[in-house]
Formats: C-alpha cells, sequence, structure tokens
C-alpha cells in the first residue's frame, strides 16, 4: 500500500486521493482506517471522509471522476473554511477605520501615536474582539489598495504667486541664450559630504559576505574635514564641471568655480561668446539676496568682459534646477555604496561620473581659504553695474562689465 501511494499521488488530484485511501480502508476492513493513516501518512479524519465517499459512491452506482490535474482542490461548492472577512462582516470595516487618513487628527485614536505595523494593527483588532494574525491583516490591507509607502516630498511651503510665470521666463531666457549659440549654465552647490571611511548611502556588487567596512558613527575627522562640491552644468554642451572645496561654501568660493569652468573649458567651447546666462537657487552663496554673490559677479564679468544675466528660481522650487537632475543626481549614483575616504577619490569618482545620453564631468579640488563673514559696504554694493529686470528684479538681473 505504501509503495502505491508514493507511485500515484504525484498524478492523482485531492478527491482522487482520499478516493485511493478510502479504498484502501474499505479493503482492508476493520482497523483499517488506521494502518492507511499509518501507511500513508494521511490523516485519520481524510481517510474516514475517503471511506464515506466511496461508500456514497457505491449507493449511486458511478464513480464521478475528478478533472485528473494533479495536486488540484477538488471540493463540492461552498466547502473548505469561510474567510475571516466573510465570516466577521466588522472586520475590514474597522481595519480600515485603524488605518484611514482620517483619524490622523482624532486625539482618541488609539494608534495616533504608535506605528501601524501589521502585529500592532492586529492586537488592536483582537482587543476588539477579533481574531485575526498580522499575517490575515496584511492580507486584507493589500485586498483593500493598500501598500508600504514612503513620505513624498511635494509640499513646497509658502509658493510665490508668479512662481509659474518665472519658470516661463527662465526657460525664455535660456532658450534665447542657447539659439544664440551664447552659453547657459545652471549652478549650485552639492550636498556636503564627509570625508573618511564613512557608510556611503547605496549598494555596490562585491564577494557575497566582504561588505566595505567603514566607521559606526558620522562624527566630522578633524584632520579631513567636509567636501563641498559646487557644481556647474553647461546646459548646452552637456557637461559639468565641479569643484571640490576644502573650506567653506561661499559666495566667493561659487564665483571662483564659474570662473575656472570659463577659462578652462567655456572659454574654448564658445569663442564668440559675449554674455553668459546663469540659472540658479535662491539660497545659500548664489542665493538672489546675497550682496557678495552680486560682487564677485561683477569682478568675473569685469575679468570676462561678459555681460552675465541671472535667473533665480523661485523659493522651495530648486529642485527645478537642471544642475539637479541632469549632473547632481549621476554623481550620487556613480559613487553609491562607497566611501569618501579623501577629497582625491572624490574627485576621481566626480570626474568619472558618465550616463548613455553623452554626460562628461570634469572635476578638481580647490584648497583655496573662503572665509566666511566677509561683508560688502553699501559703497562698494552700489557702484555694481547692475541692470534689474522689470519682471522681478529680485530674480532676474543683469550684471555688466564695467
Amino acid at each position: 500500500m505504501k509503495r502505491r501511494w508514493e507511485v500515484l499521488r504525484g498524478v492523482l488530484d485531492e478527491r482522487q486521493r482520499r478516493l485511493f485511501v478510502g479504498v484502501e480502508a474499505l479493503v482492508l476492513g476493520r482497523g483499517g482506517i488506521s494502518h492507511v493513516a499509518a501507511a500513508t501518512g494521511v490523516s485519520r479524519r481524510t481517510v474516514l471522509s475517503g471511506l464515506q465517499e466511496v461508500g456514497a459512491l457505491a449507493t449511486r452506482g458511478d464513480a464521478a471522476p475528478g478533472d485528473g490535474n494533479a495536486g488540484a482542490r477538488v471540493r463540492a461548492p461552498g466547502a473548505g473554511r469561510k474567510r475571516l472577512a466573510e465570516k466577521d462582516s466588522t472586520l475590514v470595516p474597522e481595519l480600515l477605520d485603524l488605518v484611514c487618513p482620517a483619524t490622523r487628527g482624532d486625539p482618541q485614536s488609539p494608534l495616533l501615536w504608535s506605528c501601524k505595523s501589521l502585529r500592532v494593527l492586529a492586537d488592536e483588532l483582537q482587543a476588539r474582539g477579533h481574531v485575526v494574525s498580522h499575517v490575515v491583516v496584511g492580507r486584507l490591507l493589500k485586498a483593500q489598495g493598500y501598500s508600504l509607502q514612503g513620505n513624498a516630498k511635494v509640499i513646497e511651503g509658502h509658493q510665490s504667486p508668479d512662481r509659474n510665470a518665472q519658470f516661463e521666463f527662465i526657460n525664455a531666457t535660456v532658450s534665447a541664450a542657447l539659439e544664440a549659440g551664447q552659453p547657459a549654465i545652471s549652478v549650485d552647490t552639492k550636498k556636503k559630504e564627509l570625508v573618511g571611511p564613512y557608510k556611503n548611502n547605496g549598494r555596490e556588487w562585491h564577494p557575497s559576505g566582504e561588505p566595505v567596512q567603514v566607521k559606526v558613527h558620522d562624527f566630522v575627522d578633524p584632520d579631513l574635514g567636509r567636501a563641498n562640491p559646487y557644481g556647474v552644468y553647461d546646459i548646452g554642451a552637456d557637461a559639468g564641471w565641479v569643484s571640490v572645496g576644502t573650506d567653506h561654501d561661499t559666495s566667493a568660493f561659487a564665483v571662483q568655480t564659474i570662473r575656472r569652468w570659463w577659462f578652462a573649458m567655456g572659454c574654448p567651447l564658445y569663442p564668440e561668446a559675449r554674455q553668459l546666462t546663469i540659472t540658479a537657487d535662491g539660497g545659500g552663496s548664489n542665493g538672489h539676496r546675497v550682496r557678495l554673490w552680486k560682487l564677485e559677479l561683477s569682478r568675473l564679468a569685469q575679468e570676462t568682459g561678459l555681460t552675465i544675466h541671472v535667473c533665480h528660481f523661485p523659493p522651495g522650487t530648486s529642485k527645478w534646477n537642471k544642475i539637479e537632475h541632469r549632473l547632481f543626481s549621476f554623481i550620487t549614483m556613480n559613487w553609491r555604496g562607497r566611501p569618501l575616504i579623501s577629497h582625491e577619490v572624490i574627485v576621481n569618482l566626480i570626474a568619472n561620473t558618465r550616463t548613455r545620453s553623452g554626460l562628461t564631468v570634469h572635476a578638481e579640488l580647490d584648497a583655496g581659504l573662503y572665509p566666511k563673514g566677509v561683508g560688502v559696504s553699501d559703497a562698494d554694493f552700489a557702484a555694481i553695474p547692475i541692470d534689474r529686470n522689470a519682471f522681478h528684479g529680485d530674480w532676474n538681473y543683469t550684471i555688466k562689465p564695467a
């Protein structure tokens, strides 16, 4: 019997297996249920069910064969245990009540100040009289269209009523410069990075069980300090320049990066250039309210003879600046999972950033000193040859060479 069972059970469906063990028990007679259960490993209850089905078939005189699919579940309509949601009509409504966003402002909500994990939700439902496990809670949530999700950065705070108009102005200004064959660049500071054997987010291929070991705590190394990558992205040429600073991220450092880009890359690319268009966000070292930024740009205009047009993005919209998603994002992907152990490593990783669209990046270390707190007097600021545009002159202005 055991040998027959081992040969046939893989090709019999559920009903046929019951009939098999039932026939064997019927043939053995008294004590057959126990012997069949011991030989096949099937429960006594299943053997008894098979014996009853065999008896019913013998009474009716027909076979009513199964569909022959190996391992299929052949049951009468309505057979099997009912799902919890069918037996407990209030289970799903109360679960949705616990996770519904409408409860977030209810101070009486029991889960308002706790993590809504599957186990916590299951415990709360059990406290309300429901017999349910965390596995069933997960299945019910998925059936209702829920999934694990993080926070979405979409709220930008105060938005200027001229936000869209400024976007259109920037687009028109940059498009006009590119059509005229004049350089247009996007500038910004990338996130400051700790230098040393610290964890860098992301993963990279390594032999199994051999991860790169880094420090546990992210305290600034007093000898290595931080790296300040300031980038210039040439919109028309799809090329980038990044200066990795070792001192402070000031307006002098920002304009010095633009200066180094111009004399090393920009001037050879645009020998007939008469003007330079710069798009930048509204804060930081290149903020539209920073006096030193405008003073340093005026000095750059005098050195190069270029008329510099500057367009700032409205507050809270710096992510729309092209350098963010055309340069900085690819740098982050290129060095993912690699500890930035030295400034030289950072420079090399940035310089080797490539994309299939043809992006090239040049990177250099800038070990110059850029002290903070440098002020600009009213007289020096008034001497800057600046023309403010009629539309938002605080965001859009032109600095001409003296």
